[in-house]
Order: C-alpha cells, then sequence, then structure tokens
C-alpha cells in the first residue's frame, strides 16, 4: 500500500498502522456493523445531479461526457433498493444515450439494467455476464453502477486510521458470492460521517486493480459526491467526475424510471 494518495484536490497521509490480525479491533463496531451504518447513511428520497465525466487514457488523450442523472430510494418497496436513469447530454456520439438501473433489495437476485443506443435505436438489457464490461468507456464498470447489499459481503474491520485529527475506519468487503467481479474492496470510511474517500478494487487474481477516490460536500445536510477519480492501475486509464446541480427530494415521478423512459431522452 502506498504511503502517501491523493483525494480529491488535496493530499492524504496514511498513519503506521500495524498488520491486520485475524481478529477485529477492540473497542469498535464490527466490519459488519460499519458497513451497516454506512448503507443506512441519510441519502435523500430521491436525486437529481448533472456531471461532467473526463476520460483520460494512458497518453493523456481525454474525451468528454455530459450526463443528467435521475435517483429515487425504493426503501424495499416491490422488493427494490433503488432506481436511477442517466441520460448523455453531449457530446455527439453519445447525445441521447440512456441507462436505467433497478437495483434489488435481494442479494441473490441480479439488478436489472437496460441501456438504450440511439444510432442503433434500440433498447439492450444488460446480461449478468456482461456486468463487468465498462460503462460508456470509462473505468466504471456496469456493476458498480448499481447498488451493492451489505449481505452480499464479509465485512471485517481491519484497522483504524488518523488523519489530521479524524478518524477513519479500513474495511475489508470480500464477495459471497465466488467468482465474483471483485476479490474484495478495501473502504476508508470517515467515522464521523460514514463517506468513503477511498476504496481499492482487487481483481479476481488478487491485483489492485483500480482505486476510487471521492471528495464529498453537504447538500440540504445530506453528503454527496463533489468529485470522484477512478484509476485504473493496469491499464493507466483514468475516469474523473465533477457534479454540480445536485437536487434532492424532489418528489421525482415513478414514470421517470421504465423502460418506457428510456427512448423518450430527458425527463
Amino acid at each position: 500500500m502506498k504511503i502517501v494518495w491523493i483525494i480529491g484536490l488535496g493530499v492524504w497521509v496514511l498513519s503506521a498502522a500495524p498488520p491486520a490480525s485475524a481478529q477485529e479491533v477492540p473497542g469498535e463496531p464490527s466490519g459488519r456493523e460499519i458497513a451497516v451504518m454506512v448503507d443506512e447513511r441519510e441519502d435523500g428520497d430521491d436525486q437529481i445531479s448533472e456531471a461532467v465525466w473526463t476520460l483520460t487514457n494512458s497518453k493523456g488523450k481525454t474525451r468528454k461526457r455530459d450526463t443528467l442523472r435521475y435517483w429515487k430510494d425504493y426503501e424495499g418497496r416491490d422488493g427494490l433498493s433503488s432506481k436511477s436513469f442517466v441520460y448523455f447530454e453531449s457530446p455527439p456520439d453519445v447525445k441521447d444515450t440512456t441507462f436505467l438501473n433497478w437495483s434489488q433489495e435481494d442479494a441473490e437476485a441480479d439488478d436489472d439494467q437496460w441501456i438504450y443506443l440511439p444510432a442503433l435505436r434500440k433498447v439492450r438489457r444488460i446480461a449478468s455476464g456482461d456486468k463487468e464490461n465498462s460503462f460508456m468507456g470509462s473505468d466504471i464498470i456496469y456493476d458498480d453502477m448499481a447498488d451493492r447489499e451489505v449481505e452480499e459481503d464479509t465485512h471485517k474491520l481491519l484497522r483504524v486510521e488518523q488523519n489530521n485529527g479524524t478518524k477513519f475506519y479500513v474495511l475489508e468487503s470480500v464477495p459471497i458470492k465466488e467468482n465474483y467481479i471483485y476479490s474484495k474492496k478495501l473502504r476508508w470510511i470517515n467515522a464521523e460521517n460514514l463517506t468513503e474517500p477511498r476504496i481499492e478494487f482487487y481483481d479476481r487474481k488478487g491485483r489492485l486493480l483500480k482505486i476510487w477516490t471521492t471528495e464529498w460536500t453537504q447538500i440540504d445536510g445530506i453528503w454527496n459526491w463533489k468529485r470522484t477519480v477512478v484509476e485504473n492501475q493496469l491499464t493507466g486509464h483514468k475516469t474523473e467526475l465533477e457534479f454540480s446541480n445536485v437536487r434532492f427530494n424532489q418528489g421525482l415521478k415513478e414514470s421517470i424510471f421504465t423502460e418506457r423512459s428510456l427512448r423518450k431522452g430527458a425527463p
């Protein structure tokens, strides 16, 4: 693990820590308890947000994309955790592309995902075997676009770290399902507000695949992403997202999150 790494616009220095033992940290919540607290962090009933995506390859060449995203919390209604709808506003080669996700609350069930490709004038359902494919050329895959239930992983608190007086839990989350896309994730969790500034993703071979860092901001009392950077450690490719015009609790209609809405574009 690197001793110094970047989060958002600042520098993060990891404190020295002993190797993780087989037991969790005495006097602290268990890994599962922390995972549940993160999952239950207030995120509003629904959300609308805009984002600029900057995709940078290993040679420094960039591509930009603008999206509009709608999200709604279902809290178990109809067996769902949440629904989200993403509309690509630009550039011309991806304009009017839309993506719909229904996250199932049942940890055993596959999330439902569809994408509309205007060039083909066709709605395509994302099959389970395609969930590890890149989402629109980014370092985020289709599986990352859905919610992940606490019950899908085992969670272990490896250690506690301090950074500028702030306490962080370092959590290891290992998938229960065999041969899952990632062999594990290491998650840095702010003990005070339960945000996640850093996540490390490891591939099936146990190699560090990508690092996901996020700068958070509070809007209307709700913590939300301000800037996210996802860096593939094997290819050198990077995806950066800058969020703006974030609005919570807008009373979004159910009709936004249907297959029919994919062809209609932004609501």
